[in-house]
């Protein structure tokens, strides 16, 4: 996020797109609701009416993978109306021109012909945003989880710099990370292409930091592998072994038969867990690790936040906690390493190695902690990024971006879009809440929503069990009507195993990212 939870109270208004964040980010939502309560306007860009929207002062029901042409009807309006910020576009962005160029082909009756939202909304919605200033974008997965997510990324923070609204608080570009420390792993370098820090492992610069700071003489000098080309090499032979760490890729992955294919090809198996799951069946050995509440270490969440983690009990059996499963398993492989601690860890090698972290040290995050960067042990941290609109890199690049629809659509065998998410009361697998009784009992089995519409053209009513079918599998399940989903659109969540939308998506991928199409596939809906 470049921006701050604390903005979002006070935000003036806010566009949020691709997030049903009040079931996916309930606690950020009450941020959102408390701006809105007072007197904050809302507009909400989701194919669904999602509770979120219901609070919105408009809807824009968007058909599911046409975001790029529908931000992109919105930046022609902006640009054709002399509706931009020119001043902050001339002084602070490049590329401009090639961003004009593109988006004069995105006129709002061709961006209604795609998005299914009116050319007249639009422009309303356009209109609506160059009044207020600052105003904040947010998102979450509906915007990254396309084969063209990364174009949908660069999208919406063309069009917040188009706004002038990069570098002021209660405006930014917000996504909301899908994990609570899918932030902190990255900065410790849980990616393909960077050490820790973010330092590139094809630099040579970098290289000798960390041949240095590790005391080896060799290090990777290209990027690694991204995980769809891992799992293939399972099944190919051409990876042997595999070491997964805290996921349950049995259900999380699309296509599970496949996923499920790939791990049984693999001639040695490690999971390293906190619960039995789906995944460890296939490992030939399983690593006991420590739970959230049984060890010490940091966390960093959405706005770049370093907060401390306290062990409030010891871990069970043989369990420990996974930076020493990781010592220990150096230390048998003849390397020994120093740090005997989260403390240490963190001030003696990960805030020396990453700039942004270079003054957070434990001393400084026993309250609430602090934000990077934060590049000295004087520096307060860093509410905002670019502040007023002075960008990192030098000037914010504008980038244009050609809309493309989904990897697979639909046809007359398979007539429905299926998008999947999240529901409020359980989270991902289950491995963790599907223990909570309570939890259990708000929720206890996945449905499949369908509109009114589609309901009585089939001949489905409320409650009643159908198939939904795509061509990789199928699922048995409960059909739940709402008018929270559209005509032609289906809706599944992947908590629950049996039921788990992942039997049926597509496991088609960002070319950049390598995110996998979970928002959209086509699906048959049938009548038992």
């Amino acid at each position: 996020m470049t921006n701050s939870f604390a903005d979002f109270a006070g935000a003036k208004l806010i566009l949020a797109i691709g997030t049903n964040m009040t079931e996916a980010h309930p606690v950020a939502s009450t941020f959102v609701k408390n701006a809105v309560a007072h007197g904050a306007e809302l507009y909400v860009v989701d194919p669904r009416k999602t509770k979120l929207a219901r609070l919105s002062k408009q809807h824009f029901p968007i058909r599911v993978g046409s975001d790029i042409a529908f931000l992109n009807g919105i930046m022609h309006v902006l640009i054709t109306e002399d509706l931009y910020d020119k001043d902050y576009v001339q002084r602070n962005c490049t590329g401009f021109d090639e961003l004009k160029a593109k988006i004069l082909e995105y006129p709002p009756e061709r961006a209604a012909e795609i998005s299914g939202v009116s050319a007249e909304s639009i422009r309303q919605l356009a209109r609506s945003l160059a009044a207020v200033k600052p105003a904040a974008l947010m998102y979450t997965l509906g915007i990254t989880e396309h084969t063209c997510g990364v174009n949908n990324v660069l999208s919406c923070a063309n069009l917040q710099m188009l706004l002038g609204n990069v570098g002021y608080e209660g405006g930014g570009v917000n996504p909301l990370r899908g994990q609570n420390n899918v932030q902190g792993a990255c900065d410790m370098g849980a990616l393909p292409n960077v050490f820790p820090g973010y330092h590139r492992v094809d630099s040579e610069a970098s290289q000798e930091i960390f041949k240095k700071a590790w005391d080896v003489e060799t290090l990777p000098d290209r990027p690694g592998l991204m995980m769809p080309d891992m799992l293939n090499g399972l099944a190919t032979g051409a990876m042997k072994a595999f070491y997964i760490f805290g996921e349950n890729l049995a259900n999380t992955e699309p296509d599970i038969k496949h996923m499920e294919h790939c791990l049984a090809s693999a001639e040695f198996l490690v999971c390293q867990d906190i619960f039995l799951n789906e995944t460890t069946r296939f490992a030939h050995v399983i690593l006991p690790a420590a739970a959230w509440s049984e060890k010490d270490g940091t966390f960093t969440n959405s706005e770049r936040r370093v907060s401390r983690v306290r062990a409030v009990s010891r871990p069970p059996g043989l369990a420990k906690q996974d930076w020493l499963i990781f010592k220990e398993l150096a230390e048998r492989w003849g390397f020994h390493w120093e740090s005997s601690s989260a403390r240490e860890l963190w001030d003696n090698e990960i805030s020396l190695l990453a700039p942004q972290l270079r003054g957070i040290k434990y001393g400084r995050i026993e309250g609430d902690g602090l934000q990077w960067p934060c590049p000295t042990t004087e520096h307060p941290g860093t509410r905002t990024l670019h502040k007023d609109g002075h960008f990192t890199c030098g000037r914010g690049r504008l980038v244009p971006v050609d809309w493309t629809p989904p990897a697979e659509v639909t046809d007359s065998e398979y007539p429905f879009v299926l998008s999947t998410g999240r529901r409020l009361y359980h989270y991902h697998t289950r491995t963790q809440t599907g223990r909570a009784e309570g939890l259990n009992i708000l929720m206890g089995e996945e449905t499949a929503d369908i509109s009114p519409a589609d309901a009585q053209a089939l001949g489905i009513d409320d409650g009643e069990t159908i198939c939904v079918r795509s061509r990789r599998g199928k699922v048995t399940i409960k059909a739940n009507v709402t008018d929270e989903v559209p005509k032609g659109l289906v809706w599944m969540s992947f908590h629950f195993r049996d039921t788990c939308a992942n039997w049926l998506t597509n496991p088609a991928f960002d070319p950049t990212s390598q995110t996998a199409e979970y928002k959209a596939c086509a699906v048959a809906v049938e009548k038992l």
